[in-house]
């Protein structure tokens, strides 16, 4: 997925009201972007820490500016903005390069279904209706092991709960985690953040639920899904 408006770099000041962050510019002006991330955001609100940016000159916006990536000292590449995910995925699925759903005719995005919730695609036409949830995954753990989640979820426990309930229906039921972090080669769920979800999650795979890991490629010109990690 590239970019259409050049990204610009700078340093975070501090992250506040979960979805307010307020930059440093190279050229010493101070703005204030969108973060769009409902989590945590653990290991990545340090202040001074390297933040790319997408600017933009929409009237409707209030803010002129959205946070996209973290860029660490290291060459680590991490994707905070959990609204890129369906749209990596999308991007992914029309392209077939997710060999594990490809086959499908159709790809519809946010569907309704279960109780008051809505499924971030549903594959129809190529057997039974896949019903696939997309998750976004920011944390890193021991070593080189993303997981997930970075806070507390009662809807991601909600979701795992209704593609279990997908599944008894007949149907199929697939649990994509997006890891947008360039420095990992395997995914857990961190059951001590969240073992509520953890529970869901063990319960989820037991009866039928698919879970599917995949990593990014990153720079400041484009994002793209890459490789398929192992569960541990």
């Amino acid at each position: 997925m590239k970019f259409q408006t050049p990204l610009i770099h700078g340093h975070l000041i501090k992250r506040y009201k979960r979805f307010l962050a307020d930059v440093r510019l190279p050229d010493g002006r101070d703005v204030t972007a969108h973060c769009a991330n409902p989590g945590s955001m653990m290991g990545l609100n340090d202040e001074g820490i390297k933040v790319w940016l997408e600017p933009n000159d929409d009237p409707k916006k209030k803010l002129k500016f959205g946070w996209r990536f973290v860029e660490f000292d290291d060459g680590t590449w991490v994707g905070i903005d959990t609204s890129l995910t369906n749209k990596i995925v999308a991007e992914a699925l029309s392209e077939n390069k997710i060999p594990e759903l490809a086959g499908y005719d159709t790809i519809k995005p946010e569907v309704k279904y279960g109780e008051n919730s809505r499924i971030d695609f549903l594959l129809t036409g190529g057997g039974p209706d896949c019903y696939v949830e997309v998750k976004n995954v920011t944390l890193k753990g021991k070593g080189s092991c993303a997981e997930f989640p970075d806070s507390v979820t009662a809807r991601g426990t909600k979701h795992l709960n209704e593609l279990s309930n997908m599944v008894g229906h007949g149907h199929r039921a697939v649990m994509l985690y997006v890891v947008q972090r360039t420095d990992c080669d395997r995914f857990a769920i961190n059951g001590k953040i969240d073992p509520t979800y953890a529970a869901a999650f063990a319960t989820a795979r037991a009866v039928g639920v698919e879970v599917l890991v995949y990593d990014c490629s990153i720079d400041a010109q484009d994002v793209r899904l890459r490789n398929a990690l192992v569960v541990t």
